[in-house]
């Protein structure tokens, strides 16, 4: 993990930066984000398998969905863009620039006024940007691995990929996954969500 820090580090401040520039065009009333927000909201209850489950009351179902989709869908695709090294940064910024939109609900009332809901919204998003941020930057760091490689990167290669840099990789799934997993299990599963 400590030899992919730079990836994940940069990764991490990308997603942050992105969900405050989110939270302060919503709370200043955007109207260009507040109606990309509802958009994107009306569109995932509608064909998001993760939330129409949940709207059917199956939590569990939701959740295992829910970490299905971030798993597959989200973190695989931006590690292996990672080798890149420069794709995961806009996916971050685009990723966490949605998780400020929704700081508010669609009514556009913030969710950081009522401490309750405030408390469930920001543990959901770090939750969640935790994984995302430890996937990315695994990327970032293969990528970096294949174009500038540290002499402990430096040997045998898989796919051309330095072998050490697959393994750290790996290593970093080994808390990706289930990091994934709680993040849904507490987005769905919390007496939280309202």
């Amino acid at each position: 993990m400590s030899r992919a820090r730079i990836g994940v580090f940069t990764i991490a401040l990308t997603y942050a930066f992105s969900v405050i520039v989110g939270v302060a065009m919503v709370h200043a009333g955007n109207e260009f984000a507040l109606s990309y927000g509802d958009s994107l909201i009306a569109r995932a209850r509608e064909s998001d398998p993760a939330a129409i489950a949940f709207r059917q009351g199956n939590r569990l179902g939701a959740a295992l969905l829910d970490f299905g989709e971030n798993l597959l869908l989200g973190a695989i695709p931006e590690t292996v863009g990672g080798a890149s090294v420069i794709l995961p940064y806009p996916l971050a910024a685009y990723r966490g620039w949605v998780g400020g939109l929704v700081s508010v609900d669609n009514a556009h009332a913030s969710r950081l006024a009522d401490p309750r809901k405030a408390a469930y919204y920001v543990s959901v998003l770090i939750l969640q940007l935790v994984p995302y941020s430890l996937a990315g930057g695994a990327g970032v760091n293969l990528g970096l691995a294949y174009f500038r490689p540290k002499p402990y990167y430096r040997g045998e290669r898989w796919l051309g990929l330095p072998k050490e840099a697959v393994l750290d990789a790996a290593r970093i799934y080994v808390l990706v996954v289930p990091l994934f997993l709680i993040a849904s299990l507490w987005e769905f599963l919390s007496t939280w969500n309202p």
